[in-house]
């Protein structure tokens, strides 16, 4: 008797970029294709859906290997650094097409980079120095979710009728953009998106209810305006408000949400009372680790937001390179 061949839990396959896009300054999208993409495993309700993209040790260098086992990952970390290339999380953007013929697009930041194809605000690291040289035939290792088999990777879960609050700087774009479009045609609230450049605003499909709000930072401090948007339009003008935040208080991998915490801390019953104005709030906020965690402190101790109802997200800390 023949057996079947197992199905691997995790899609890992070699993309390739049939088509390369530079939305804004700070902003280019990719459509990567595979035959293997026909068996991804990514639902109409994706929202900001996390996959892994596994950059070249040098953008037009050989791609990694990497096997499709339970062991891929410590079986990545073994290879020496030039084989290994560099991990890097992104958000599903949207997929089109269907069987073979599926097209995985994903949206990069691109800052650090000279010249007309770089933002140059920041360092770049190695998926931004990718997305800046990114064109028809660059490839890229996918890690993904396969179709039928749990992955996880979607944070965004609002309660039923909530009042949202989506807010982010460049790197949650991507994410909040994606959410925004498939959410229901009643559904209410507001996003607030801080980005480097004017010129880095995007056309954007989302319900005639939730207002969304750009804040071109154009050389203020990194942060500072989302975090007087967000507080602003919770109404906490007169509410404390701490935009510095110590060192020692920043989590470089914080991820706070209704069901896991970076830092153990235990979903106790909420101490604060909040206003009738804020009760219904759902909060889904990501970025800069420093700056998400001056926003989750305003937001859950001193407004007292339901711990439950909130979704804090480092994406990246500033001075740190950020791995998988």
């Amino acid at each position: 008797m023949t057996l079947a061949p197992a199905v691997r839990p995790l899609l890992i396959c070699a993309t390739e970029v049939v088509h390369a896009e530079r939305l804004s300054p700070s902003f280019t999208r990719v459509h990567l294709a595979a035959p293997e993409l026909a068996d991804l495993g990514v639902g109409p309700r994706s929202y900001d859906q996390r996959v892994k993209l596994v950059f070249p040790d040098h953008v037009d260098g050989p791609l990694p290997v990497l096997g499709d086992g339970e062991d891929w990952y410590a079986a990545w970390l073994a290879l020496p650094q030039p084989e290994r290339g560099h991990m890097r999380t992104y958000t599903v953007r949207d997929v089109v097409g269907s069987g073979v013929d599926t097209r995985l697009v994903v949206d990069l930041v691109v800052h650090g980079v000279e010249g007309p194809a770089g933002g140059g605000h920041g360092e770049a690291g190695p998926g931004s120095r990718w997305a800046a040289a990114a064109r028809p035939g660059s490839r890229v290792v996918l890690v993904g979710p396969r179709r039928g088999m749990p992955y996880g990777g979607i944070e965004f879960a609002p309660p039923a009728g909530a009042e949202l609050l989506l807010a982010g700087d460049e790197t949650a774009v991507p994410a909040v953009l994606a959410t925004l479009a498939q959410l229901e045609p009643t559904a209410r609230g507001a996003a607030f998106l801080e980005v480097p450049l004017a010129a880095d605003v995007q056309s954007v499909v989302h319900p005639e209810g939730v207002r969304v709000t750009w804040l071109p930072r154009v050389g203020a401090a990194h942060g500072a305006l989302l975090h007087a948007a967000v507080l602003e339009h919770l109404g906490a003008g007169s509410a404390p408000v701490v935009p510095e935040v110590a060192e020692d208080e920043v989590d470089p991998e914080l991820w706070e949400t209704p069901t896991h915490s970076s830092s153990g801390e235990e979903l106790e019953p909420v101490v604060h009372t909040v206003g009738d104005d804020l009760a219904d709030v759902y909060a889904w906020i990501a970025g800069e680790s420093r700056v998400v965690t001056g926003l989750r402190r305003a937001l859950v101790r001193d407004l007292g937001l339901d711990r439950r109802r909130v979704a804090f997200m480092g994406y990246w800390c500033e001075g740190r390179a950020m791995g998988a």
